[in-house]
């Protein structure tokens, strides 16, 4: 049977609610300081609002005896029309009750799409009135979707029915405007409360927490602990992470101290959060006193602490805590292995990575999106880009990080093609990429001089993707144009862009001139660098190259004289290689290990047979970012004693991996090209810059870096 239906008419949450009104909220610099939280955050634990109990509340005109007016009975006609009307209004609530019935069904298995279409075609029937099972069920289907026309239609239809919900369904659909991250109309909803428990409070200020509103949040609960003077476990670890969003730790300790008084402190979930807050606020001691007082150290609490020292760069501490983790017996779960496989990256060792991968697969986490993520990240990062490749295709689901992490890794590595392949598959896919994957597949454009592709996909950011270039973006074409030598056109489109220049930007363009010796636009670009942010020394040392080489030895001396008058200077160059599973760090003309005679005869080898190649060194390039000191050890650079290193420690097929701290200079970057083509080694080093494929006497980066 054809049903005809009526168009809706959608009525707005603001026309509706047109009269509510936020109250005054505190100015940032009030609530940032200490003096503020000093002054308010105070709980009063012995004081408490009384109200009068609603079980106590009588009509005062029963008690004093007063009747209501006695209704006239009805004719024989009028029962006649009233038992005719009830007929008729059972015959509808029948297919009415059904379709309701059917609504709450649905949403039972989770069938959310089909019961918000049921509810649409009883909608459009007519307004009929639903009963709280069925709005309640309908509040779930639209959570469960986190659909915000969903919201609207319900909210809508219980309003224009006259529905008046009770204090249980005022809570759901406050609740269900959070979830659906509609905060404006749950504040407004919030306000308008007639009553409102502690389920009310907590539904509202979490969702101000979690949408970043940290102050409001504070201000709510203030206000909240003055009515009721208590609160869950659950709304001080709310509260906790507001402390941590706002990163004001005096806020944190007093919520830590009211959670002792309280006689929560012990609380699994308090405790977790308190070291996630101690953390992120950059007290890795406090941290560590939490965890160390847990009464039982759950995966949660053992992920918080690892989690807390891989933040401030404590990576073998993390690494430490994974291996008494795994001792204590505790369950370890896909977050632990991805935090593992990151902490893995930073410390660069590869052997270590390929433990917790296994480990990942033994324990049934093989197929995890976040830690394949992790994985084909560190992969990437570290040199074996088809492993990376290999994780990636074994994925049963990939979201738009596992893409931007392979394309990255591609681009990284100096193999552009693959990465717009990639990006190509992406698109013809149903993921949506977002601006970390334009700036991924630029990225690699620019490192492979792939130009007219760069360029179209630039084009293609707001034109069919509706994403505004941002200034990293800009920063990849500026590189891109570099590289080709049209400095001219990279500067206009500094110039021209639609917003202030970065230092990303002017840097791409001071590298460039360094690249093709332009010495005036250098100067220019570097002068501009000087008064943006925090002076980066690497800025400096590229410009005191350029000088060099163009034989302005006078300048040269300048810009170094304007270093040591501001204090900057580089820290000597480090390389590290791993050999059967342990690091091996070299610095520069380092003698300290126990082979160095051997080091040094193969480095002496290596350039008498290299120099066969044509190699000279350069010795007037201290570039990109090695100090004068170095310069005067030019043949015994870190990252060549950790390639001789290598070469006598491992069989002739074995690719070497080396990490550098700086960026390569260009005479080692000539040196390693040739050991590459002389040994026949595959060489691979990773710098601050990016990666450095050596083999068969070229590089992956195309002599620009």
């Amino acid at each position: 049977m054809d049903i005809r239906l009526s168009r809706y008419q959608c009525i707005s949450l603001d026309q509706i609610q047109s009269s509510c009104g936020f109250p005054n909220s505190l100015s940032v610099d009030d609530i940032t300081g200490e003096k503020f939280f000093s002054r308010r955050l105070f709980f009063p634990f012995g004081s408490r609002i009384r109200r009068t109990p609603f079980s106590q509340i009588r009509c005062s005109s029963v008690e004093r005896g007063l009747q209501p007016r006695p209704k006239p009975k009805p004719s024989n006609s009028e029962l006649n029309v009233e038992n005719e009307s009830q007929e008729n209004g059972r015959r509808l609530r029948k297919p009415i009750s059904e379709l309701c019935g059917q609504i709450e069904k649905l949403v039972l298995f989770k069938r959310y799409h089909e019961a918000l279409e049921l509810f649409e075609i009883l909608e459009m029937q007519g307004a009929y009135g639903l009963d709280s099972e069925t709005y309640d069920a309908l509040v779930s289907a639209c959570i469960g979707l986190k659909s915000i026309r969903g919201v609207k239609k319900v909210y809508n239809y219980m309003i224009n029915t006259g529905f008046d919900p009770d204090e249980y369904l005022r809570n759901r659909v406050l609740l269900m405007h959070v979830k659906c991250g509609m905060m404006i109309d749950a504040r407004r909803l919030f306000d308008e409360m007639p009553e409102k428990n502690i389920f009310s409070w907590n539904t509202i200020i979490w969702g101000l927490v979690d949408a970043g509103d940290y102050f409001e949040a504070f201000q709510l609960f203030l206000t909240m602990w003055q009515e009721f003077s208590d609160a869950e476990s659950r709304m001080f670890v709310t509260m906790i992470q507001a402390s941590a969003g706002l990163g004001l730790i005096f806020t944190g300790r007093q919520l830590h101290s009211c959670l002792l008084k309280t006689g929560v402190g012990g609380d699994v979930f308090v405790a977790c959060a308190l070291i996630s807050m101690y953390s992120k606020c950059g007290s890795i001691e406090d941290a560590q006193c939490v965890f160390d007082q847990m009464p039982e150290k759950t995966t949660v609490g053992w992920n918080s602490i690892i989690a807390g020292y891989a933040l401030h760069g404590y990576s073998e501490e993390a690494l430490s805590m994974y291996h008494e983790m795994r001792d204590s017996g505790v369950k370890i779960d896909h977050f632990t292995f991805s935090t593992i496989i990151r902490i893995c990256a930073r410390l660069a060792s590869l052997e270590h990575a390929k433990q917790a991968h296994a480990a990942l697969v033994r324990h049934g986490f093989g197929l995890d999106i976040v830690a394949n993520t992790a994985l084909v990240d560190l992969y990437s990062k570290w040199g074996r880009i088809e492993n990376a490749r290999h994780v990636f295709d074994m994925m049963p689901h990939k979201n738009v990080i596992s893409w931007n992490a392979l394309i990255a890794g591609y681009g990284n590595h100096g193999r552009g093609v693959e990465a717009v392949e990639m990006f190509e598959q992406m698109l013809r896919g149903s993921t949506v990429p977002n601006h970390v994957t334009f700036l991924a597949v630029l990225s690699a454009c620019s490192y492979s001089g792939l130009s007219d592709c760069g360029w179209e996909i630039f084009e293609s950011m707001s034109r069919d993707h509706k994403i505004k270039p941002r200034a990293m973006h800009y920063a990849c074409m500026i590189e891109l144009l570099g590289r080709e030598g049209l400095l001219d056109e990279a500067f206009a489109l500094i110039r021209d862009a639609p917003f202030e220049p970065t230092v990303n930007m002017w840097a791409a363009l001071l590298t460039a001139c360094r690249v093709h010796k332009n010495l005036e636009l250098g100067k220019f670009a570097a002068e501009k660098l000087y008064g943006m942010g925090p002076e980066k020394l690497s800025n400096y040392v590229v410009l005191l190259n350029i000088y060099n080489s163009s034989g302005r030895f006078e300048e040269a001396a300048a810009v170094t004289h304007t270093l040591k008058r501001r204090g900057l200077r580089m820290l000597s160059a480090c390389s590290w290689i791993e050999i059967k599973k342990q690091p091996y760090g070299f610095l520069s003309g380092d003698k300290w290990h126990p082979r160095s005679k051997e080091i040094y005869q193969k480095l002496e080898d290596l350039m008498l047979e290299i120099s066969k190649h044509g190699y000279i060194p350069h010795e007037r390039f201290l570039l990109p970012d090695v100090d004068e000191q170095e310069g005067h050890v030019l043949l015994y650079h870190s990252e060549k004693l950790a390639i001789a290193f290598g070469l006598i420690s491992t069989s002739d097929w074995t690719p070497l991996q080396i990490v550098q701290s700086h960026r390569i200079c260009d005479d080692c970057h000539t040196a390693i090209k040739l050991i590459a083509l002389v040994t026949r080694r595959e060489i691979v080093v990773r710098d601050a810059s990016r990666f450095h494929h050596f083999k068969d006497g070229s590089c992956s980066c195309g002599d620009y870096w």
